[in-house]
């Protein structure tokens, strides 16, 4: 179990990477940055698939894309604070916390 969150995040990191690293390069030809995207994204989805062929074992589909979408969020916010320099205001926070409680009736049980 524990090994799907670590892959997850570890996958979430490049596709973060993938999609949002090459705004700050928007001097590059647009196909360069696409090809450099999909390279990336070649190296997000050789972990990507690995951790939900195994969370697949713990979890239901949906809790794992609920897993996945709470971790792409964790990691955009540090992402986007540390590489954009852009602020977590308050708002976002809550919305944050509206997501999390998202995930805790996704996973209640039945």
């Amino acid at each position: 179990m524990y090994k799907t969150l670590i892959l997850l995040t570890i996958s979430n990191i490049f596709m973060t990477a993938a999609w949002y690293g090459h705004l700050k390069f928007k001097n590059k030809a647009l196909w360069l940055v696409i090809l450099v995207s999909w390279l990336i994204a070649f190296v997000e989805y050789c972990f990507q698939v690995p951790a939900n062929r195994i969370g697949s074992q713990y979890f239901t589909v949906t809790q794992l894309k609920t897993i996945q979408e709470i971790i792409t969020l964790a990691v955009f916010v540090i992402f986007s604070t540390l590489y954009f320099k852009e602020k977590f205001a308050w708002n976002h926070f809550v919305g944050f916390c509206f997501l999390v409680l998202a995930a805790y009736f996704i996973f209640r049980a039945r």
